[in-house]
């Protein structure tokens, strides 16, 4: 009821409803993504205090990306069949409680229960897949550019909380850093819980940018019926084919040259070059910001150019800085170019990749499929937090994991040109206006 009151409110003074749920969801995305990257800065305290190894604790960190991967197709059927508040307030509550119940933490087994376990599928729920369904369902118009938003707050998030967490932890130990992350899980589920509905219809709307009477080109499709088959069923149909193929494997080498290496090991790696944690988190932090921008940006881009050119430019530029990086001086100004050209473009590839994957397979199926290219993402995020880790443990430096990086996203610069380009579809009216997303 008060959704759909602040909805007709909002509706009078020509506000749509649906930057409301953007807006919740940006929240809700941006506390998850903060409590990802949290772990990065513990890494040196927990081994201090528990004795544990850079390679142990990596393990742990590497489970949680996975399962972070791996619930993305699995989160598009529950929010299919219990509807976005739903699935948002139950991830809130996995991290918050798992966050919460890891300053009891003693032993290595527990580290893997909540952080590889409630962790992973708490942000499994309302990761970049939750951002792919709200833009979906409630815009056709400035898609791209909510998607953009969606997305920098995915990084933005676990790069700009991670200076406070840092300087939290120096003075008053890493217990400390976990409050402010369980406070915002629960101020978080709340907002969810009053504003957020599954679809502008639920509040009589239409999506943004769709007139009365418009549905896109061509014949309707039958609705999708959703269970948790479904997503096997669209992964087998999709397996073959040549764009998923292409858009998974360069998502892998996105987590594999992002989430897994640099958001996991850049404080350690600093740390090994005579940079302390505080000053290594404000690098973080200014890579932030400049994400914020840059995905932004690209996803105002990604409305009006060749998502395949876009791409080649995004991972290109990123295997060329992470060759650079081992060379850099190790100072906060030293690291400033580094954290421009990587910042701007640390998650500035999914506006792209949803797009050519909606164009390619369809709105309905592009929830399901980018999920299962999201979990091609964060497998490759979880080679990388393992194997930087390993590499860290066996060979006392992380140089091998950052030319492996960045030789892997040259890679995937070449491979994005060979996707084909999608044809442009256009909308056009119909007799009745029936149909809504």
């Amino acid at each position: 009821m008060f959704a759909s009151q602040l909805s007709a409110w909002l509706q009078r003074r020509g506000i749509h409803y649906g930057w409301i749920v953007a807006a919740v969801t940006f929240l809700t995305m941006l506390t998850m993504s903060a409590a990802l990257g949290l772990p990065g800065a513990m890494l040196k305290p927990l081994t201090a205090e528990f004795g544990w190894s850079t390679e142990q604790i990596s393990s742990a960190l590497a489970l949680r990306f996975a399962l972070f991967g791996l619930m993305g197709p699995f989160a598009a059927v529950l929010m299919e069949r219990f509807g976005l508040r739903a699935v948002m307030c139950a991830g809130l509550t996995l991290v918050g409680a798992g966050m919460a119940l890891v300053t009891v933490a003693s032993q290595l087994w527990q580290l893997f229960v909540l952080w590889s376990l409630l962790l992973g599928l708490g942000t499994g729920l309302t990761a970049l897949v939750l951002g792919a369904v709200v833009a979906n369902r409630w815009f056709v118009a400035r898609r791209g550019l909510v998607v953009g938003m969606l997305t920098a707050s995915a990084a933005t998030g676990q790069l700009a909380f991670l200076p406070f967490a840092a300087w939290m932890i120096e003075h008053w130990g890493w217990r400390s850093a976990v409050a402010p992350l369980f406070v915002g899980c629960v101020t978080i589920a709340v907002l969810a819980l009053c504003l957020v509905r599954n679809r502008p219809s639920d509040v009589g709307l239409l999506p943004y940018g769709e007139a009365p009477g418009m549905q896109p080109a061509g014949p309707a499709a039958a609705p999708m019926v959703m269970n948790f088959g479904t997503p096997f069923k669209v992964l087998g149909e999709v397996i073959g084919n040549k764009t998923f193929l292409i858009l998974a494997g360069t998502f892998f080498i996105c987590g594999l040259s992002t989430n897994g290496l640099v958001q996991t090991h850049f404080i350690s790696l600093c740390g090994d070059n005579g940079l302390s944690a505080v000053p290594a988190a404000s690098v973080l932090a200014m890579m932030g910001a400049f994400d914020f921008v840059g995905t932004i940006l690209s996803g105002w881009l990604s409305d009006r150019y060749d998502n395949r050119k876009l791409l080649f430019w995004y991972y290109g530029l990123r295997g060329l800085s992470l060759f650079w990086l081992p060379h850099s001086e190790f100072t906060i100004y030293g690291l400033g170019l580094f954290a421009m050209f990587y910042g701007l473009d640390w998650i500035a590839t999914v506006p792209p990749t949803v797009k050519l994957a909606g164009a390619t397979f369809g709105p309905q199926k592009v929830g399901l499929v980018f999920g299962w290219v999201f979990a091609a993402h964060q497998l490759g995020a979880a080679t990388a937090a393992y194997g930087a880790g390993f590499a860290r443990t066996l060979l006392l430096t992380y140089t091998p994991a950052l030319y492996t990086a960045g030789a892997a996203c040259l890679l995937a610069s070449v491979l994005v040109m060979m996707i084909r380009r999608p044809a442009k579809q256009a909308a056009k009216p119909v007799a009745s206006a029936t149909a809504r997303a």
